[in-house]
């Protein structure tokens, strides 16, 4: 039977994550942010924790993947709010995966499942390789002759829609529908600020493909 341990201070997390966790083959260790550290200590052989973001995310991941490395435990699931996404990077460290605070229960369970119990080999479909670059869509991860590049949430969200997409050419507002989501209340300028960053990272051969359409938006070039 594996063994997770479940870290979170909200109580609408605590329960919907109760009712995924207890239909699975796994033994439950659950307690608060505060208690982290001592569960850690008193699990030392745990095979996942699933663990709720808080404050500012990067720090809060930061300081949870070193405990991880620390005591060995391979992988870990977090729990991200929406609005922390912008500056929100998984960790490198160990294996690991995110949800958002409004993913259903089904797709957390999915997302445990694959942690706890990975298949041998990624589906080829789960990659797109174009010229030196791969994009794995299961692991929201960008490679450039074989380096991992060193995005964000929304730099990489931003351009697996447009690589996944390409040829057409979308508008600000749709890129923030399709990519931030509905609830984004920013203005659109927001997307030329992660165009500029995705191009910056990607380097000067990659970044033509990501054309800027004059008066209406961005393409990826195929």
């Amino acid at each position: 039977m594996k063994k997770v341990v479940f870290i979170a201070d909200s109580l609408d997390n605590a329960h919907k994550f109760q009712q995924v966790l207890s239909k699975m083959d796994v033994e439950v260790v659950a307690g608060s942010s505060s208690h982290f550290k001592s569960l850690l200590m008193q699990e030392p052989s745990c095979d996942l924790v699933v663990y709720e973001a808080s404050g500012k995310a990067q720090a809060s991941v930061s300081e949870a993947e070193s405990l991880l490395v620390e005591d060995g435990v391979p992988a870990m699931l977090l729990i991200v709010r929406p609005e922390q996404l912008p500056d929100f990077r998984l960790p490198v460290q160990v294996s690991s995966d995110f949800v958002t605070t409004a993913a259903s229960a089904d797709e957390c369970a999915a997302r445990i499942r694959l942690l706890l119990w990975p298949g041998s080999e990624p589906h080829s479909g789960d990659f797109i390789a174009i010229d030196n670059m791969t994009v794995n869509l299961a692991t929201y991860q960008v490679k450039v002759n074989g380096e991992p590049l060193d995005f964000t949430y929304l730099e990489y969200a931003l351009l697996a829609f447009l690589v996944t997409h390409p040829g057409r050419t979308y508008s600000r507002d749709t890129l923030l529908r399709r990519v931030w989501g509905f609830d984004y209340y920013g203005g659109s300028r927001t997307v030329d600020v992660h165009v500029r960053r995705v191009r910056a990272k990607l380097g000067p051969d990659l970044a033509q493909r990501l054309e800027t359409v004059r008066g209406v938006g961005y393409l990826w070039n195929i």
